[in-house]
């Protein structure tokens, strides 16, 4: 079934929250943020989401004006999941910046800083981040999401779950991509929960979720997938 199609079902059923992958290197896919917006315009009630957006591929300081825009237009049906980014040598071919996984840790936190700054219309004067891999130098403000938007991150390393703990509304990982399957989720979550006390925030504020590959049969069984394909998940 296609994505919107999918998004489409979950509205009139009412759930919560309808995602879409993003791929932008991969040509038989459309655009996650193309879709996302014609998802949010055809849906009356579930929030919509990447899941996760392509950080490498997609400069923060824009990517904090449409997500505010998108918000504003579906009357605050947006929440934003993020990624450090995967696939390097396809990330490379679209002109992205090749980074180490500690790098690309570094990048994620100075994007979700500069994001915030710009939904931040309450701040005099103009954003400025000087950023190891970022750098925004007096850029306007604005404009202000419709809702406070949640920012889930894709992680599943120590550090950059520490990171979400500390900075991040919420964490996404992919069941297919645990190694141990659900018995790594209660260490994934103490690294969340550390990273949480140690910046002074309740461990309860970081929502967790999970995607879950698959299609349910009758059995109730559902059989994990191979590659990822663009659907609503």
């Amino acid at each position: 079934m296609h994505a919107v199609e999918l998004a489409l079902v979950a509205d009139r059923a009412g759930l919560d929250l309808a995602t879409i992958q993003d791929h932008p290197y991969q040509p038989k896919f459309h655009d996650t943020w193309t879709l996302l917006a014609y998802v949010a315009s055809r849906t009356k009630q579930s929030h919509v989401s990447a899941n996760v957006l392509n950080l490498p591929l997609r400069q923060p300081a824009v990517l904090a004006r449409s997500v505010a825009s998108l918000d504003l237009l579906s009357g605050g049906r947006f929440e934003m999941g993020i990624g450090t980014g995967a696939y390097w040598d396809a990330i490379e071919a679209m002109g992205g910046r090749r980074l180490t996984p500690g790098q690309s840790i570094v990048a994620l936190e100075e994007a979700i800083t500069i994001m915030r700054e710009i939904w931040d219309v309450n701040t005099p004067g103009g954003v400025r981040v000087n950023g190891t891999y970022y750098q925004i130098k007096g850029a306007k403000r604005g404009p202000a999401p419709a809702h406070d938007i949640g920012i889930w991150v894709g992680a599943y390393k120590p550090r950059i779950l520490n990171l979400t703990g500390r900075i991040a509304d919420g964490w996404i990982p992919s069941l297919a991509y645990l190694q141990g399957g659900l018995g790594d989720l209660t260490e994934m979550n103490k690294h969340i929960d550390e990273g949480a006390v140690v910046a002074g925030r309740d461990p309860a504020r970081v929502r967790r979720l999970l995607n879950i590959s698959g299609q349910f049969t009758s059995s109730g069984r559902s059989p994990l997938n191979g590659p990822p394909q663009q659907s609503a998940e």
